[in-house]
């Protein structure tokens, strides 16, 4: 169990990483490549336009002047109360400037600064370690990308959101808009791609945090953090190896677990991965099989790659958790419907025949003319390609109706013309009126394709254009589900999910 006096004790010290009253840059540098120049304006930016509320202060041995911010010459000059400094220097210099911030009373430090035991230099890294603990600084990193807040405008990813081609200023790196997805990440490169490919997804991060080396702050003291965090409702997690206290974190992750969905990528599965983990961030990758036993007895959903990592994420997000592996499905192919159902019972997914009762109020639609008579019922359920709207809507209705339907996949292919404009919104009353999960695959690249995608991921309904990705996204809801059922937790996770979803 987790006692309230450490989790109170750690929201206290990681306060100041992502909610800052004053934060610094050691490394503010006037060249625009330099780590400490993109990550100085990065909070500069953040704070006129009023996402930042700290006081921002600029560190540079030379002194000067930077985005008309004066640029003290050590932490020491600095006048106010600095909570959180981002070291941004050459690795040697560190264990001295971490001693300056000691001496001024600095809370946490974020270090960018690679060059440590990732490459050899453990005596320099131990020296940091040492000189933290000294002064009571909470440490992450180093060698990490940091910490992105899309809801407090900390941002000391030192990655550039634009960069200048042949054709002139293109996109680089784009900080994900405001969500519910928290990313922990072992891995900067890895982190930064995560969110660069969730930006081009339209999904919404609320914090993203890169340690790196791993000295001091890690997996189990951020799990705690972001328990009680109000923006999070599910964690993602990219991990190379745990270091130290395995034991402690699978316990804290599972407490965690039954309040908040965590997915976990596991890097170094090979021979291969384990020899560059080591080389990466000087962590032993461990054994494959006891990793995954441990992580899913945590509660973790685990992913195989990023594509599932992300979309596992984003249907726990938008979507309750299921009770069971019954699946329905609902299409108007039948070939897309085949291809559906042979991939779901291949992820371990069940999709029974349906009851009797079912089939008889299918059947009564049928008569009615709501349904076509060409529909068949056997589930997958096929509307046909003459089924209208009304069809769609009013199959789905049934399935999530019956008792014997945990989870629901709606083919929602807008192709053939007796389809209208009207068919998500449609589709979308159906959905909010129930209780029942639902995941949305609408096939295809076109701008009719997107549009109808974007229509039920704004209304929080998870949408796939490909079968596989949303069998993956069906499997990341039941295999949860079936956890927190199995640990007595489903109905205390679903009134959290609720009151979330209502402030939200």
């Amino acid at each position: 169990m987790i006692s309230r006096e450490e989790l109170i004790r750690v929201i206290d010290q990681l306060r100041p990483f992502f909610k800052p009253k004053s934060i610094a840059v050691i490394g503010a540098s006037h060249n625009k490549e330099a780590p400490g120049h993109i990550i100085f304006k990065n909070l500069i930016d953040n704070k006129r336009k009023g996402l930042l509320r700290a006081e921002v202060y600029g560190i540079n041995i030379r002194g000067g002047e930077l985005y008309s911010q004066r640029l003290y010459r050590s932490i020491k000059e600095v006048p106010g109360e600095v909570e959180h400094v981002v070291i941004a220097i050459p690795a040697r210099f560190v264990p001295a400037v971490m001693r300056e911030c000691g001496e001024k009373g600095v809370r946490v430090a974020t270090v960018i600064s690679g060059g440590f035991s990732e490459v050899g230099n453990v005596e320099l890294e131990r020296e940091l370690t040492k000189v933290a603990r000294a002064f009571n600084i909470r440490v992450i990193g180093p060698n990490g990308l940091g910490i992105y807040d899309s809801f407090s405008g900390v941002d000391t990813l030192f990655i550039p959101a634009y960069k200048e081609t042949d054709e002139g200023l293109k996109l680089n790196m784009p900080r994900p808009k405001q969500g519910s997805i928290s990313f922990l990440s072992q891995s900067g490169a890895l982190g930064d791609a995560v969110l660069d490919y969730m930006w081009g997804e339209k999904i919404g991060v609320s914090k993203f945090v890169s340690w790196g080396n791993k000295i001091d702050v890690d997996e189990k003291e951020l799990l705690l953090y972001l328990l009680e965090d109000e923006t999070t409702r599910v964690i993602m997690m990219y991990i190379e190896a745990f270091k130290e206290n395995a034991r402690s974190i699978i316990e804290i992750g599972k407490e965690v677990a039954k309040k908040k969905p965590i997915i976990v990528l596991k890097g170094g599965v090979t021979e291969a991965g384990a020899r560059a983990t080591y080389s990466h961030t000087a962590s032993l990758a461990g054994n494959r099989r006891i990793y995954e036993a441990a992580l899913r007895k945590m509660g973790a959903v685990i992913a195989t790659n990023i594509q599932e990592l992300v979309d596992m994420a984003k249907a726990l997000a938008y979507q309750p958790p299921a009770k069971g592996n019954r699946v329905g499905i609902v299409t108007n192919g039948g070939g897309p419907g085949i291809v559906m159902a042979d991939l779901a019972e291949k992820y371990g997914l069940e999709v029974p025949a349906l009851s009797k009762s079912t089939i008889d109020v299918f059947k009564k639609y049928v008569s009615d003319g709501l349904i076509p008579a060409i529909a068949t019922f056997s589930n997958p359920i096929d509307i046909s390609g003459t089924g209208t709207d009304e069809s769609y809507a009013a199959a789905t209705e049934i399935l999530l109706s019956d008792p014997h339907i945990d989870l629901v996949i709606v083919l929602a292919l807008h192709h053939p013309p007796a389809l209208t404009k009207d068919l998500p919104r449609k589709l979308i009353e159906v959905i909010e009126r129930h209780d029942k999960p639902v995941v949305v695959m609408d096939m295809g690249s076109t701008e009719m394709s997107d549009w109808v995608r974007r229509q039920f991921d704004e209304r929080k309904i998870p949408t796939y254009p490909l079968p596989w990705r949303a069998v993956i996204a069906a499997k990341a809801l039941i295999d949860y589900g079936i956890w927190l059922n199995n640990m007595g937790a489903f109905d205390d996770y679903i009134k959290n999910y609720k009151l979330f979803i209502s402030k939200s």
